[in-house]
């Protein structure tokens, strides 16, 4: 994850008083609405492959530009919200993901998607460096853990709620690959009216030096680093694991290729790494991690499993793990961070 250093008492762009906690979990909403978006789209390629005729490389090109986007702002987004507060960056932000949704409903072809793909990936980097710094500010530090663990729920349910809805809407509605997207615009829009009225300030004296900012480590913080990292990196690729393999497996072993299926199961495993994390947020962080690599290890050998004996309970197990897995080493590795 991006890091997240803390301001001095002269440039903290914290509330000057003490915001109630509703305001907390409000400040965490723009992040979900847009991790929403960040996987809307991915029940639907099969529909425009269909539609406009891509290759399964140019997919992956699509999924590339994603990247590209979200690690470039990675690099700036943080830096600027420190430096010009987090409502400078974090409505861009919103605005670029409804740039997004906008181009999506209205693809025609190769280069619509990427540039929506792009768009979202620059705007999922944004938000989790300036939307999680932002949920910190706003609980202020008596807050920390809360803050940490919303942020981090914010994520994966934001996730799991866009294939689902993607699922759901394009199989009982008329325009399959419109109507999500319409209704995600809606939920940005709520996003944005919480970003204007969060509780946080400009910074007081922005500091100076370079805008492009490569993530370091303070000294004597490598090792903290590490064991959030050695867990929750495992973790997130267990939970892609399974998004890309579950559709093709519940497809042969169900004899379906619904949608809503699908986007159910990815839903089913990220409301597992959200609820998880409500479960085990007043333990000790190394309880947590160590928590986090069990299930992950056993997602991994649930997932083989399956896969060798074709069986659906076995299947969902595995989802279950793997979000268990992300959840509580994303929440492990964010608290230390």
């Amino acid at each position: 994850m991006p890091e997240s250093r803390t301001a001095p008492p002269n440039t903290a762009a914290e509330p000057p008083e003490s915001a109630p906690t509703r305001w907390v979990w409000l400040a965490a909403w723009p992040v979900t609405a847009v991790f929403v978006l960040s996987n809307a789209a991915t029940p639907l390629y099969v529909l425009w492959q269909r539609e406009i005729g891509f290759s399964r490389g140019m997919l992956t090109v699509i999924f590339a530009c994603y990247i590209a986007g979200l690690l470039g702002s990675l690099l700036v987004s943080g830096v600027v919200s420190d430096r010009l507060g987090r409502r400078t960056v974090l409505l861009p932000a919103l605005g670029l993901a409804l740039a997004a949704c906008a181009v999506f409903a209205t693809a025609s072809g190769v280069a619509a998607l990427i540039a929506a793909r792009l768009f979202t990936g620059i705007a999922v980097g944004a938000v989790v460096s300036a939307g999680m710094a932002a949920v910190t500010d706003v609980a202020g530090p008596h807050r920390r853990r809360l803050a940490a663990l919303l942020a981090s729920c914010a994520m994966v349910f934001g996730a799991g709620l866009g294939p689902l809805l993607a699922g759901v809407l394009s199989e009982t509605l008329p325009a399959p690959t419109v109507t999500v997207f319409v209704v995600e615009a809606a939920l940005l829009g709520t996003a944005v009216l919480a970003v204007l009225r969060m509780p946080v300030r400009r910074p007081d004296a922005p500091a100076k030096g370079a805008w492009l900012r490569i993530p370091g480590v303070p000294p004597g913080s490598g090792g903290q680093l590490t064991l959030g990292i050695a867990v929750f990196a495992p973790g997130i690729t267990a939970t892609s694991f399974v998004l890309s393999l579950g559709p093709s497996l519940l497809s042969g072993l169900l004899g379906t290729t619904s949608r809503i299926v699908a986007g159910a199961m990815a839903f089913t495993m990220f409301l597992a790494a959200t609820g998880v994390q409500f479960a085990v947020r007043k333990l000790p962080r190394r309880t947590i991690l160590t928590a986090g690599a069990v299930s992950t290890t056993l997602s991994m050998v649930a997932l083989v499993t399956a896969v060798r004996t074709a069986s659906v309970p076995v299947l969902v197990a595995a989802a279950l793990l793997a979000g268990a897995g992300q959840g509580t080493g994303q929440l492990g590795g964010l608290s230390l961070l």
